[in-house]
Parts: structure tokens; C-alpha cells; sequence
């Protein structure tokens, strides 16, 4: 059985209670991990803020020192989490084992900041003072992470937040617990001091929310649906703790008339069917100029029917499994909806046939055209397999449709004309933009939504201003 960390120590939940981890490949048993309970929380917020005092008087260099040893360690045992990662989450091997890579970069990003966290000398009006801004910790922060990038997204919470010379308390989710706990057992290996990272597994109704009131909790980062992440802001406004929130997202895609579009029908099958689906910046609404939508659909279609569905352990494996059962029946309404609305499916639509995928939460990666843009799979976040197209006259129409959603995470652009690159990405109402570029997200720059898709900034330098507080000292010569 997995073990919850606290102060250091591998520890069961108070009650005793476990939760089983299934494979969405197979509805398999994985392992199980604690339940555990607000009583859980209160132990790891305690030994979170008793190690918060020597750790934040650790010298920036020696905190990087050991997120470097912890990355070394990460990349030792690589095969072992991108198995496990892939058995508790479902996203085929190859794509574990990036993620677990990406973590290390992360740790190693940090690392390489940490020595270069830096104040400021203010020449004030009165001649025989001087002011000088310092940054100092926060204090004890809580990472409340997804199950979709479990490792992942942890370390970009986990990396700034350590860097800074905050504590952290992990609150994986529910489902993906075990590559996270083991990524904590092996920081410990590389001698991270006891309390300064814990995890406690459990459900985010008694667990997350038990780190939301906890007055010694001084920051939240929180990646996960919109509707939860204004119930985290909610919370955390009582005693105005500090929060970042990374939420849902309905990228736009758009395809012009002088695109390469091969490049681009590659692109999107990555950017749509990645992890079946389920990325927060994934390309969820394509616009296509109607002069290319045929031939550019055909593409698409192509590259779409050649994708091979399957166990995540399987070599040939390209998409796998849905996490859940109940993120399929979502993704199978919302795909309903808009058939019944008048779309066409013109590839997938359905579960796949054969004794292979019985037991396991599998759905073909599918496309839809003629969607009416009141579908719920227009207006909502479909967090699955399955990608609407809508054929628009020119880039006005593209972004006016693109920019018709109550999200903002992410967008993406294909053209050869850069001028009419930059303006569409100047349009476009999104916290990022990529043009002729997958969608991928870059340690070096901040990550983070407009509108309903999130507050506060992870990764880049930028991250580091959300895990410390600015003190103004004034002093008299």
C-alpha cells in the first residue's frame, strides 16, 4: 500500500480508511493509497510550518543543491514512475515518460533561479535615508494538483514554491496519487529536510478543503475545473490567502488559407488527441478557412484514423484510455448534443470494438463538423477525445468565434504571414498563443489563463513573485 508523507515519515490515514487505484486500461487494481481526513491535514500543515523556519534561512544555493539532486534522482528511477504513471493514469508510456522528464527540467529550471532571487536599493526624497525592497517566503503553501498531469503540474508548484523558501503540503488527486508520492520518497533519498515537503492523499471535499481553512496555510495552487477553482478563491478570501488557479480552457485553433498544412494536421491531431484529450491547453475548437477546409480535413481525418487505441503499456499504443468511466459518459453527451443538433461525425464517435477495450474507459478520437456553435461542445470544455470544426470566410470570423467563450487559456495560430500572425495573437483573448507551434508549454515562460481560465501565473520567472512577499524596509544612516 502507498503511504501518505508527513514530517518526513511514511504514515497511514488517522481512520484507517484506503482507496483503491484502478487502471483505466483495464479497471485493474493498482494499489491503494490513504483516505485520508482533515486530522491528516492539520499533522502535515504542522510539520510543514516547524521545518518553514530553518528552510527559508536555507541558502538559496543549497536549496537548489538538493531540487538537483532530487531531479538526478527523478531521472534514475524514470522507467519505474513513466510505468507507474501510465498504470494509474492511462496516457500511453511514451507520454509518461516525457512527463516525468518535463519534471525534471522543472526542478532543474528552479534550481538554476534560485540564486538569483534578488531585492532592491529605492533612493528615497529624504536625503539621509534609503529604501531597500526584500523578498521573503510566504510560508506554508498547498499544492492541490489534477489527475491529468500528476507529475507534471506538481512540479511547477512545487519547484518555485521550494526555490522560494516555502513548505508545501501535496494534495494529489484522488485517482493518481502513487507516481506523485514516489517522486516525494525519492526528494527525501536526495535529502530534503523532514516536513519541508508532505503529501496527503484523500478527497478534495475533506482533504483539499481542510488545506483551504487551515489559518497556517498561507498560498493555494490550484490546478483543476473552473467551477472548483472560484470555490478555492471563495475559500481562500476569508483570510485572504494567496492563490494561484490554472482552470478549464476551450482553445481555439485556427487553420488560413497559406498555412502548411501538413505541418498544421499534424499539430492538431497532437494538440486535440494528446492524453486522450484531457489537457487543460488543448486545441478544443478549430477554425478552418472554407478556401482549405477540404483539403485540410481530409488531412486531418487521415492522420486521425491512423491513431492506434490501446493499453498505455502497449508499444503500439498512441491514445490511450479516458481516466474514468464518467469522463467518457461526458465526453459521449457531449458528442451527442451536438449530433443532435445537426453535426456530423466524420471520424470516431464511438466506443471502440473488440475484447481488448471491454474493460477499459476507451473512446475513438473523433472530429465533427457542422456544429452548432450552441453545442455544449462549443460553449463548454470537453475534456476528452473529441474536436469540433467550424469552416469560417477569413480571420475576423476565425477570431470573433474563437474569442466567443467564457475561457482564455490558450490559443493557437497557422499562417506564413507573421504580420497577420501578430495580429490575430494580439486579438486573440488568451493567456497564450502559439504560432505555428504545437501547443506545448515552455518552463521558460508564465503559464496562465484570462477570463474564466485561471488567476496568477505559474512557471517562467514570473512564478517566483507568487511564492514571496515584498517587504519594504526604510533605513536611517
Amino acid at each position: 500500500m502507498a503511504q501518505m508523507i508527513v514530517g518526513g515519515a511514511p504514515r497511514s490515514a488517522t481512520n484507517g480508511a484506503v482507496t483503491e487505484i484502478r487502471n483505466p486500461a483495464n479497471g485493474e487494481v493498482v494499489d491503494t493509497a490513504p483516505r485520508g481526513e482533515a486530522a491528516d491535514v492539520a499533522e502535515a500543515v504542522e510539520a510543514a510550518a516547524r521545518a518553514l523556519p530553518d528552510w527559508a534561512r536555507t541558502a538559496p544555493h543549497r536549496r537548489a543543491a538538493l531540487l538537483l539532486r532530487a531531479a538526478e534522482r527523478i531521472g534514475e528511477h524514470a522507467a519505474e514512475l513513466a510505468s507507474l504513471l501510465t498504470r494509474e493514469q492511462g496516457k500511453p508510456l511514451r507520454e509518461s515518460g516525457l512527463e516525468i522528464a518535463r519534471f525534471g527540467d522543472i526542478l532543474r529550471y528552479y534550481a538554476g533561479l534560485a540564486d538569483k532571487l534578488r531585492g532592491e536599493y529605492v533612493p528615497l526624497a529624504e536625503r539621509d535615508k534609503y529604501g531597500l525592497v526584500v523578498h521573503q517566503p510566504i510560508g506554508v503553501c498547498a499544492a492541490i494538483v489534477p489527475w491529468n498531469y500528476p507529475v507534471h503540474l506538481m512540479g511547477s508548484k512545487i519547484a518555485p514554491a521550494l526555490v522560494a523558501g516555502n513548505t508545501v503540503v501535496v494534495k494529489p488527486a484522488s485517482t493518481t496519487p502513487l507516481t506523485s508520492i514516489r517522486c516525494v520518497e525519492l526528494f527525501l533519498e536526495a535529502g530534503l529536510p523532514a516536513g519541508v515537503l508532505n503529501v496527503v492523499t484523500g478527497p478534495g471535499g475533506t482533504v483539499g478543503e481542510a488545506l483551504l481553512v487551515h489559518p497556517a496555510v498561507r498560498k493555494i495552487a490550484f490546478t483543476g475545473e473552473t467551477a472548483t477553482g472560484k470555490h478555492v478563491m471563495e475559500v481562500a478570501a476569508r483570510e485572504v490567502k494567496r492563490v494561484t488557479l490554472e482552470l478549464g480552457g476551450s482553445d481555439p485553433m485556427i487553420v488560413c488559407d497559406d498555412a502548411d498544412l501538413d505541418a498544421a494536421a499534424a499539430a492538431a491531431t497532437v494538440n486535440r488527441f494528446w492524453n486522450a484529450g484531457q489537457t487543460c491547453i488543448a486545441a478544443k475548437r478549430l477554425y478552418v478557412f472554407e478556401t482549405v477546409a477540404d483539403e485540410f480535413v481530409g488531412k486531418l481525418v487521415g492522420r486521425v484514423e491512423r491513431l492506434k487505441v490501446g493499453d498505455g503499456l502497449a508499444r503500439d499504443t498512441r491514445m490511450g484510455p479516458l481516466h474514468t468511466a464518467r469522463q467518457r459518459e461526458e465526453v459521449e453527451a457531449m458528442v451527442a448534443d451536438a449530433v443532435a443538433r445537426g453535426a456530423t461525425v466524420i471520424a470516431g464517435g464511438a466506443r471502440p470494438d473488440g475484447d481488448e477495450y471491454a474493460r477499459g474507459n476507451y473512446y475513438l478520437p473523433t472530429l465533427l463538423e457542422h456544429v452548432d456553435p450552441a453545442s455544449r461542445i462549443a460553449r463548454e470544455e470537453c475534456f476528452g477525445p473529441a474536436l469540433p470544426i467550424f469552416r469560417v470566410p477569413d480571420l475576423d470570423a476565425a477570431i470573433a468565434g474563437a474569442n466567443d467563450s467564457p475561457y482564455g487559456l490558450g490559443s493557437s495560430v497557422w499562417t506564413r504571414d507573421l504580420a497577420r500572425a501578430r495580429a490575430a495573437a494580439a486579438r486573440l483573448e488568451a493567456g497564450y498563443t502559439w504560432i505555428n507551434a504545437v501547443q506545448l508549454d515552455h518552463d521558460e515562460l508564465p503559464f496562465g489563463g484570462v477570463k474564466q481560465s485561471g488567476y496568477g501565473k505559474e512557471r517562467g520567472v514570473e512564478a517566483l513573485a507568487y511564492y514571496t512577499e515584498s517587504k519594504s524596509i526604510v533605513v536611517a544612516s
